[in-house]
């Protein structure tokens, strides 16, 4: 489409969420455009290669404000500012991490040498085991609690996961569409408006055939088939929003071409509201949660 590139091509290519491409535009640090006919964002190539800074950038671990910054600024000050601070934030943390190797190595003298058949043996090490966790709580860079944040982070990563995995019951809605077509049009429109993502997918080949696709969103999933509403059934699925904010994302974009929409300010028991009938004759209805 004259070079312009879709929002689910975007989330394939670079492996994000549409959720965190809509942040990236509220914040102001990326453009799209709309073009008559097409409910979707799309990107132009220099977007797209913002996208690329943006994604390098925050591989560097270097904050949404500060982006903003070197994208704001002319020249390359404001960038190699924000390079060297991170530099010295990776010495700290080679420093911590220095200091973590010495209370272990230190820990490991210690059991080296004690007894387990001993009392006094087990409670030296135990009172040891304080000491480290107490001398690792009050280690501090320049007031900076981020480091040790991160050097948790990374300790979690490195815990064994059990063998065994216990598995959940799965509850999902199923949304009878229609027709083929509108089952592959939901599915990318949902993509975008929940950030569901695709977990299954069975069809019939050749012509119009049935198709069926399984998406998760939130803590359920919703199978799309097209197959014809039972006479005299609704299609319907009730969310509850954590913000307002997310409330209005997803509205949004569900509002686009639906068949009816209302947002909603006076309900008692919620500070925002929405109903909407989509495009594809599924009716939601929006809640934010209170605080």
């Amino acid at each position: 489409m004259d070079g312009l590139i879709k929002i689910k091509d975007m989330i394939g290519r670079y492996g994000i969420s549409a959720r965190t491409l809509r942040y990236y535009e509220d914040m102001g640090l990326l453009d799209s455009v709309r073009k008559d006919g097409c409910a979707y964002r799309l990107y132009e190539e220099p977007a797209v290669k913002r996208l690329e800074q943006i994604l390098i950038l925050r591989r560097l671990n270097i904050s949404i404000r500060d982006i903003r910054r070197v994208f704001g600024s002319p020249g390359s000050d404001a960038v190699l500012g924000i390079l060297d601070k991170k530099v010295s934030d990776i010495d700290g943390e080679v420093a911590l991490l220095h200091e973590l190797k010495e209370v272990v190595l230190e820990f490991i003298s210690q059991i080296k040498g004690a007894d387990f058949g001993s009392e006094g043996d087990v409670k030296l090490l135990y009172e040891k085991a304080m000491d480290i966790e107490t001398r690792l709580a009050n280690v501090d860079y320049d007031g900076n609690s981020t480091n040790m944040n991160r050097l948790m982070k990374v300790a979690e990563r490195l815990e064994k996961k059990p063998e065994i995995i216990k598995r959940h019951a799965y509850v999902y809605l199923i949304f009878n569409l229609g027709s083929r077509q509108n089952v592959i049009d939901a599915v990318e429109l949902y993509q975008e408006a929940f950030n569901a993502e695709i977990t299954s997918r069975d069809e019939l080949t050749g012509g119009d055939g049935w198709i069926g696709m399984n998406i998760r969103m939130f803590d359920f999933g919703i199978w799309v088939q097209s197959n014809e509403s039972p006479s005299g059934t609704q299609t319907g699925c009730c969310i509850s929003f954590p913000s307002e904010d997310e409330l209005r994302g997803a509205y949004d974009v569900l509002s686009r071409e639906a068949r009816e929409c209302e947002l909603n300010y006076d309900w008692g028991w919620t500070s925002l509201s929405a109903l909407l009938t989509d495009k594809f004759g599924v009716n939601w209805l929006f809640a934010a949660q209170s605080n």
